[in-house]
């Protein structure tokens, strides 16, 4: 499955590096570390819960832990009368937070990465749902306005469906659905976007492409999925009892035509011209593409 490239990420460009996050968590702690040793001051000390929570946020339970027990190793070198194991009540009390905000902060990220997968996941094929494709598609058609460079949709339709369903059960034709979407995620380009938004129908976004590139994309689908020789509810099939129609179109800058300013409009009516191409594919015998 392609997330793109997470173009979905609103996160500043330095904090996509892990490593520029971990120099960022490790100046953090060394300049809590001296300013605490230079005030002794309960409100200093408490600053260590930024990087702690920077780290639980960014690397989950592992840095989570380990910012957490830098923390605590800080803290003791810090304050001296902690190496000799002389705790008073407010210093156990601020090691556990360490260690309990870490873990926390950790939990918490995971548990909201996890809903957000679910929430932007087809279940069947593991693409993404249409929801979040529609929004990576306006997205892309934007940026393709401001670079002045293509972008390209494809829709396939999975042939002769209703016949597999009916000769051996809607299990197995919903098992050759989710073949195709993952034979689909496999072979997509890392610069697109691919979901599954209808039974057995599928959109395909791909930045910076115009129409010669998607109908070899095309093609190269409908050759890989037409090699596949499936094993489908139990029962093994031969290469080609899974194929697909695909229609494709592309966008194209004229000099007197700029974008309007609704990408989401302009991204549908792309949809509908690639939409009509898959009819035409359709209608020409399956198994091949159209482009608009």
């Amino acid at each position: 499955m392609r997330l793109t490239t997470a173009t979905e990420r609103t996160e500043l460009p330095v904090l996509q590096s892990p490593a520029a996050v971990v120099v960022m968590i490790a100046c953090l702690l060394a300049a809590i570390f001296l300013i605490d040793g230079w005030t002794d001051r309960a409100r200093v000390q408490h600053l260590y819960y930024l990087p702690i929570i920077l780290a639980g946020t960014r690397f989950t339970m592992r840095g989570g832990i380990v910012a957490a027990l830098a923390a605590v190793i800080l803290y003791h070198v810090a304050n001296p009368h902690l190496l000799s194991w002389h705790y008073g009540e407010s210093d156990a009390v601020q090691v556990v937070l360490f260690l309990a905000v870490g873990i926390v902060t950790a939990k918490l990220t995971d548990d909201n990465r996890r809903l957000h997968h679910l929430a932007t996941t087809d279940d069947l094929t593991g693409l993404h749902n249409l929801r979040f494709f529609e929004a990576a598609l306006s997205r892309m058609v934007r940026a393709a306005d401001l670079a002045g460079s293509p972008v390209s949709l494809l829709v396939a339709d999975v042939d002769h469906l209703k016949s597999l369903n009916d000769q051996y059960g809607h299990l197995t034709g919903a098992e050759g659905v989710r073949t195709v979407g993952e034979t689909i995620g496999r072979h997509i380009p890392h610069d697109a976007v691919a979901c599954r938004y209808g039974g057995d129908e599928f959109a395909i976004a791909i930045a910076s492409c115009g129409e010669v590139r998607a109908q070899r994309i095309a093609d190269d689908l409908c050759a890989a999925i037409r090699r596949c020789a499936p094993t489908l509810a139990g029962r093994e099939f031969p290469a080609a009892t899974l194929t697909i129609s695909v229609g494709a179109a592309s966008t194209s800058r004229h000099p007197r035509r700029p974008f309007p300013k609704d990408y989401a409009l302009e991204g549908e009516a792309l949809f509908k011209q690639a939409d009509r191409a898959l009819y035409d594919a359709k209608s020409g015998g399956r198994d091949r593409v159209s482009v608009a």
